[in-house]
């Protein structure tokens, strides 16, 4: 018996309309859960971190370590309850486990980040809400016996959810969901469902009554090329400024599990370690670095002046609180450590502590994350279209290109290298790549060495 035949012309609208459709309720009804899980975490930390805000200094000191210990036998004791083998990382799932992810500890990193940010951790908030969204996707995949590819696309559609909750960037949490998954690539078959799912989660979010804050600069200046050229300086520092987040993080977590190793301490007790030694550094560290320091973004854009190496304190205290085992996002961190850096740096290059602040916020979250893309729309809607792209988007692209094939998410894949001077195996995971120049550059290189050593021997002749 023979298949019935079908005109493709025809046939593909049909089969694209039924795809949207899909999307729209699948994406829809993830929006709506992963939104509605997310507003729970956020009015907890909310409620939580208020109730330790005004809190005195010795109080403060007393409660680092003890947020550390509870941090650690959580996350020791809680992960006991996953008998799945798979791990509890959106980008993870992704990538190697077909959209499937633990559902029996989806709710041990929010409690984990509330009692980092309230006992005065240094970390996010977003890393909860793309966990949540990731994993209760995940489950709503479950429940619509999904197969493995859609289950994959609802993932992605639960991470877009989340940051676009937390955030209040719909569009551009929505982009960074797909974006952060792959350097070098966009899954464009991920945008719609991505796009939908955010919106959903923003709005479901707002009628829960999650607050926003949204930024203003204080004046922008007329655009010209030298202010383009003065923008990318400060992109490439912003570049630099992640280069040093995320290798200080790297470092910390490489020392900590050593010393845990070696020492063969009880694994709660390193985040007990990491909170006395945030308790110890306090002491010469403004308490303004702790915490999610929000405040420090409107004071930098309000044009106050930064110190040169407030970016160093932040970031140092981000790499004690997470990599001595505290649970927090990484991403809000970058906010801030982006908007003190381009504050402080702003001056070198003639441009006003204002906008260098705004160009920097960015920059370094397009740096540190690989998503260029989506920092660009952040800028667009965290200011509400008052900062153009047009300010933000070559330091985006610098800073992204000047950190190279580093990340703050060691789960990404690289699918591309971001020049042609060098070359790798696509889709390696990050870490695992190996790079080498190309053969361009090598025989530019091979030509400069043998220049180099004729000039010698000439000079060498001329002696004799």
């Amino acid at each position: 018996m023979s298949l019935p035949r079908f005109n493709f012309n025809y046939v593909e609208p049909v089969v694209m309309l039924a795809t949207i459709i899909q999307w729209l309720v699948l994406a829809t009804i993830a929006g709506a859960v992963v939104g509605s899980g997310t507003s729970l975490f956020l009015h907890g930390l909310n409620f939580f971190t208020d109730k330790t805000a005004s809190m005195p200094f010795w109080f403060q000191m007393v409660l680092l370590p003890v947020g550390g210990l509870l941090n650690g036998l959580l996350l020791y004791y809680g992960y006991r309850l996953n008998k799945t083998g798979l791990k509890d990382s959106g980008i993870e799932a992704v990538h190697r486990q077909a959209g499937r992810m633990p559902f029996k500890t989806i709710a041990i990193k929010p409690v984990a980040a509330i009692i980092t940010l309230a006992s005065g951790g240094s970390a996010g908030r977003e890393g909860p809400c793309s966990h949540i969204g990731a994993s209760l996707a995940a489950g709503i995949g479950r429940v619509f016996k999904l197969n493995g590819e859609l289950q994959t696309r609802l993932v992605a559609c639960g991470v877009s959810a989340g940051f676009a909750g937390v955030f209040g960037t719909p569009l551009a949490g929505a982009i960074y969901g797909v974006e952060v998954l792959t350097i070098g690539r966009i899954r464009h078959d991920f945008l719609f469902p991505a796009i939908v799912a955010g919106f959903v989660s923003f709005e479901i979010s707002k009628f829960w009554g999650v607050p926003y804050t949204y930024l203003t600069v204080l004046s922008l200046p007329e655009f010209s090329e030298i202010l383009f050229l003065k923008t990318i300086g400060i992109g490439i520092v912003c570049g630099l400024v992640a280069w040093v987040f995320v290798d200080m993080i790297t470092f910390t977590r490489t020392v900590f599990s050593r010393i845990g190793n070696r020492l063969r301490v009880w694994p709660p007790l390193l985040p007990l370690i990491g909170g006395c030694m945030l308790s110890v550094l306090i002491l010469v560290i403004p308490t303004d670095y702790l915490g999610l320091s929000l405040p420090l973004i409107t004071q930098a854009l309000n044009g106050e002046a930064m110190p040169y190496f407030g970016f160093l304190w932040k970031t140092l205290l981000v790499a004690i609180t997470l990599g001595s085992g505290f649970y927090g996002g990484v991403a809000t961190p970058q906010l801030v450590i982006g908007a003190i850096a381009g504050n402080a740096f702003a001056p070198l290059f003639g441009v006003s502590p204002s906008l260098g602040a705004a160009v920097g916020l960015v920059a370094v979250v397009a740096a540190a994350s690989n998503t260029p893309i989506a920092a660009i729309l952040m800028s667009v809607e965290l200011f509400s279209g008052n900062l153009g792209a047009v300010y933000v988007a070559a330091p985006c692209i610098a800073a992204y290109l000047i950190i190279g094939h580093r990340s703050i998410y060691p789960d990404q894949v690289v699918a591309y290298p971001k020049t042609s001077w060098l070359r790798m195996r696509q889709d390696m995971p990050l870490g695992a790549e190996k790079v080498y120049l190309s053969y361009g550059l090598l025989r530019w290189w091979s030509r400069f060495r043998l220049r180099q050593s004729v000039r010698r021997w000439w000079q060498w002749l001329g002696r004799r």
